[in-house]
């Protein structure tokens, strides 16, 4: 049945269901979609396509996203793929300078929204290293789950983001980055 008002754009109920599996398979570059690295997520725990436990550090527990596209999931860090975590970056629905200053550092980046909705991902390459953490900002290029949302929030590519870690940390020094996460009232 189509909604009054609404132009219909789809012969069928299966070609729109055709178009939305398209769509969302296009919300992730290609990059990430055609990498083995994808799990199923219950909240941030990372699982295997049957529901048991999935490792960031056992390949042979990661599968292609067609097998989990339609449920909750996650993509495993490392090999390249990087992701710079933004928490608590919003504040009354605006984005902090802080942050602001983080994603202009990351020009045509591909940048999701948080699963709490209050956070960014931004995704790209960096040799593995160990993780950092700065507070509110963590950076993670190896051995790291990461719970996606598809919820795009700047649709780009995964770019090199070492220039992006370099403002990070120039930011760090001069005291410019949210050390910790103040309470919510």
């Amino acid at each position: 049945m189509q909604a009054a008002g609404r132009i219909r754009t789809y012969c069928s109920a299966a070609c729109r269901q055709k178009g939305y599996r398209q769509r969302s398979r296009n919300r992730y570059p290609a990059e990430m979609t055609s990498s083995p690295r994808w799990v199923m997520a219950d909240h941030k725990r990372p699982l295997r396509v049957d529901g048991s436990p999935a490792s960031s550090t056992n390949q042979a527990t990661w599968t292609e996203f067609s097998k989990v596209a339609k449920k909750p999931h996650g993509f495993m860090l490392g090999g390249g793929f990087a992701c710079i975590d933004l928490d608590h970056c919003f504040k009354d629905g605006k984005l902090q300078r802080w942050a602001s200053r983080i994603i202009d550092a990351a020009p045509g980046a591909f940048i999701e929204r948080s699963v709490s909705g209050d956070g960014l991902h931004i995704f790209g390459l960096l040799p593995e290293g160990k993780g950092r953490n700065y507070g509110r900002v963590e950076v993670y290029s190896a051995a790291r789950f990461i719970r996606t949302t598809a919820n795009v929030w700047a649709r780009g590519e995964l770019i090199a983001l070492t220039n992006t870690v370099k403002t990070i940390d120039e930011m760090n020094r001069a005291g410019k980055l949210p050390s910790k996460l103040t309470p919510r009232r």
